[in-house]
């Protein structure tokens, strides 16, 4: 009679821990090393600027910030002469998610709604709650810390801007115009100014940057 055949004897579980070992620190060193160092040398043959942060700078050589991220530039002594963001629910820090904005019947929106008006007499002077005010001016992005404006949010406070440094009216609306970025494409978005990147500009030209 034909023995029948035997199954192998199991592996000890020191086989399986060191296995285990193993492809954990291949995969720590894959994915934790060897790809990043991959996508970064990618980004900084492609676009290096991109890469290391998008950083703006004065004429000087100061680095301001990111122009990936707004920035609180209503406070401060230069608050009245800057151009102002779009509001933010977290007054702009990136290590804040922004809550959803107050519904009708939350006692809330009245707080956020003074808050606004506030924001709004001292941005262009007029708190007016009939006032004809751009949207992207009045209310905040998804991410509150939305570095960009559309024109007609910009334009709306030269007034007083141009009371705070003494520039022309014609001066700071050359200005404006020359750093709105149109497009890629017609209706594939809309023409918008970064306002840090405007700033800076604003600064220059006083020969305060």
């Amino acid at each position: 009679m034909t023995e029948a055949p035997r199954p192998p004897p199991p592996h000890p579980w020191r086989t399986h821990v060191r296995a285990g070992a193993i492809l954990l620190a291949l995969m720590i060193v894959v994915s934790g090393l060897a790809y990043p160092a991959f996508v970064t040398a990618i980004a900084q043959e492609i676009d290096p600027g991109a890469a290391n942060g998008s950083l703006l700078t004065c004429p000087n050589g100061t680095v301001v910030g990111s122009a990936d991220i707004a920035q609180n530039l209503s406070a401060g002594a230069l608050g009245p002469s800057l151009f102002w963001a779009r509001p933010s629910l977290t007054d702009y820090n990136t290590t804040l998610g922004a809550a959803s904005p107050p519904g009708p019947s939350d006692p809330a929106l009245l707080a956020l709604l003074n808050e606004t008006l506030a924001y709004l007499k001292n941005g262009t002077g007029n708190s007016s709650p009939t006032a004809t005010l751009p949207f992207w001016w009045v209310a905040p992005s998804a991410s509150s810390v939305d570095p960009d404006l559309t024109p007609s949010a910009v334009l709306v406070q030269i007034p007083r801007i141009s009371n705070a440094t003494n520039l022309s009216v014609p001066t700071l609306m050359n200005l404006v115009n020359a750093h709105i970025t149109q497009p890629p494409l017609p209706y594939l978005g809309v023409p918008f100014v970064n306002v840090l990147e405007l700033d800076i500009a604003l600064l220059a030209l006083q020969g305060t940057c």
